[in-house]
């Protein structure tokens, strides 16, 4: 199948075999792709501390962080659907943004006047310098598919991998059975 060229908005898929700790069987949200290159958050990978753990104002909100990959892992991003309650935030694609207030968020969130299911918070991110990402591509270490709200923010992020490949349909779906190591066939 022909892959979609990479922009804002697409998902990358890994392939079954790649060997990359830090994107095995992952599914990454493309925010940005442009000459000078390319970053993203990945979906279905969970973090070891809660966003109060991280983050002394949302004391008392355990909520799940994500990894969003190996770059500046200092930094907590998020993505969320709610542009009319949290100023600031670039719109991605239909209906979700990167970004914006953050103590806003926060504090929609205490009040209870947005949903934890409409947000999605990440440590660090994903980053390809130029030109990185398309030799990922050639070599095919990356399936490409069109991001979807409801893979972004699904509520079992073991799901997310096979889900996105089972979307794209025929042969894809036979790569989620596929095993993590074949030598172990």
């Amino acid at each position: 199948m022909t892959q979609i060229i990479p922009s804002a908005g697409i998902l990358l898929i890994a392939d079954p075999f790649l060997k990359d700790p830090n994107f095995k069987r992952t599914v990454v949200f493309l925010c940005e792709h442009q000459s000078e290159g390319s970053f993203g958050f990945v979906l279905n990978r969970k973090y070891e501390y809660t966003l109060d753990q991280l983050m002394a104002s949302a004391e008392g909100m355990p909520l799940t962080v994500f990894y969003g990959g190996p770059v500046q892992m200092d930094t907590i991003h998020f993505l969320h659907r709610y542009p009319a309650l949290i100023p600031g935030g670039f719109e991605v694609v239909d209906g979700i943004y990167w970004g914006g207030d953050f103590e806003k968020a926060v504090d929609l969130l205490k009040t209870g006047q947005i949903s934890p299911t409409g947000i999605r918070f990440f440590i660090g991110y994903s980053g390809w310098s130029e030109g990185q990402l398309e030799g990922e591509l050639n070599e095919k270490s990356w399936i490409t598919s069109n991001g979807s709200s409801r893979l972004i923010f699904h509520r079992n992020m073991d799901a997310i991998w096979k889900e996105a490949l089972n979307e794209l349909g025929g042969e894809y779906r036979q790569l989620v059975n596929y095993p993590t190591d074949p030598q172990l066939n």
